[in-house]
C-alpha cells in the first residue's frame, strides 16, 4: 500500500537578532508547531546568565567550545562541549552557557515557540555598540518574563 506524503520545504525569513551580545540567526521554523532552530554565535568570554523556561532545549556545537551549567535535583553540573557535541536541557531546569575559548563559539539551539517569540521580541537588529545599560538589561528580563523565561541574574 502506497501512501502519498506531502513534504514541503519551509524556509523561514533570514533574520538576525542580537541579545546580551549573542548573534542569533533563525535557521528554521516549523509553522503551526513549536519547532525552531537558531544558530547562536557567542563572543569569546561571553555567555548568558542563569535562566529557566517551561520547555526543553537542545544545543549542538558547530564551532568552538561551549560551557553549559545546569542546576538539577542532583546539584550543579557543568559540561565542556566541543564541535559536534549535543546536550539536552530539560524543561524547567535552570541553566546558563558561556564561551570559555578565545574565538567565537557557534551552536545550534532547538527551542520552542515561546523562546523564539522572546528572541524576536527582545532582539535588536544591530549588535550593541557598547556594554548594555541596566535599563536595557531590565527590558530584556521583562521581555523574557512575558514569554515564560525566568532569569535568575542578568
Amino acid at each position: 500500500m502506497s501512501e502519498k506524503i506531502d513534504i514541503q520545504l519551509q524556509k523561514a525569513p533570514a533574520r538576525t537578532f542580537f541579545i546580551l551580545g549573542d548573534r542569533i540567526e533563525r535557521r528554521a521554523r516549523l509553522e503551526g508547531n513549536w519547532l525552531n532552530i537558531f544558530d547562536i554565535t557567542v563572543p569569546a568570554g561571553h555567555g548568558t546568565p542563569a535562566h529557566s523556561q517551561a520547555s526543553p532545549e537542545v544545543f549542538r556545537v558547530l564551532e568552538g567550545q561551549l560551557k553549559v551549567w545546569l542546576m538539577t535535583d542532583a546539584g550543579e553540573e557543568e559540561f565542556e562541549l566541543g564541535v559536534g557535541d549535543i546536550i539536552t536541557i530539560p524543561a524547567r531546569v535552570t541553566h546558563a552557557y558561556s564561551n570559555p575559548g578565545s574565538e567565537p563559539t557557534v551552536f545550534s539551539a532547538l527551542v520552542d515557540k515561546d523562546v523564539a517569540d522572546f528572541i524576536q521580541s527582545a532582539g535588536t537588529s544591530n549588535p550593541p555598540e557598547a556594554d548594555l545599560t541596566q535599563e536595557a538589561v531590565a527590558q530584556i528580563v521583562a521581555d523574557a518574563s512575558a514569554h515564560g523565561i525566568v532569569y535568575l541574574a542578568a
